[in-house]
C-alpha cells in the first residue's frame, strides 16, 4: 500500500502547527493507495470529526485531542483511529486491517485506537487513552 507524501506532509502540519483538527485517510483498492478524503478545521469540534467518518466504510483517522491531567495541565495527544463499522464490507474490513501497521509506521508513532461504531470512540476513551498514554510515557522518561 502505497502513502502520498501529501499524507505525511498534512500530517507533520496537524503534528508541529497544528493546521489541522483531524485528518480522515482512505484506501483507494484498485490504485492501492492512502489518499487524504477530509481535513478538519483547526477550530473544529469532536462532532465535526465523527460525523466525518462514514457510517457503512472503514477508514484511518488521526485526531488532535486536547485534555486536561490529573495534575490540571493542558496537553494534547494525537490519536490514530482505525475506524472498521461492523456493517463495512468484509473485503474492505480486511484491507484496512492488513495495512494499518504499515500506515501508522508511515505516519508515526500515536496512540492507537480501534472502533467499530461511534460509541467505541467517545471523548472519554480518547481521554482515558490520551492520560495511559501519558502516564506510561512519563514512566519510561525518568
Amino acid at each position: 500500500m502505497v502513502v502520498y507524501d501529501d499524507c505525511k506532509l498534512k500530517f507533520l502540519e496537524l503534528k508541529a502547527k497544528r493546521t489541522y483538527h483531524f485528518i480522515v485517510f482512505k484506501i483507494e483498492e484498485k490504485q492501492k493507495q492512502v489518499i487524504m478524503e477530509k481535513l478538519g478545521e483547526p477550530t473544529g469540534s469532536y462532532e465535526a470529526f465523527t460525523s466525518s467518518l462514514p457510517a457503512d466504510e472503514c477508514r484511518y483517522a488521526v485526531y488532535d485531542f486536547d485534555f486536561v491531567t490529573d495534575e490540571n495541565c493542558q496537553k494534547s495527544r494525537i490519536i490514530f483511529i482505525a475506524w472498521s463499522p461492523d456493517t463495512s464490507k468484509v473485503r474492505s474490513k480486511m484491507i484496512y486491517a492488513s495495512s494499518n501497521d504499515r500506515f501508522k509506521r508511515e505516519l508515526d508513532d500515536q496512540v492507537e485506537l480501534q472502533a467499530t461504531d461511534p460509541t467505541e470512540m467517545g471523548l472519554d476513551v480518547n481521554l482515558e487513552l490520551a492520560l495511559i498514554f501519558d502516564y506510561c510515557s512519563s514512566i519510561y522518561t525518568l
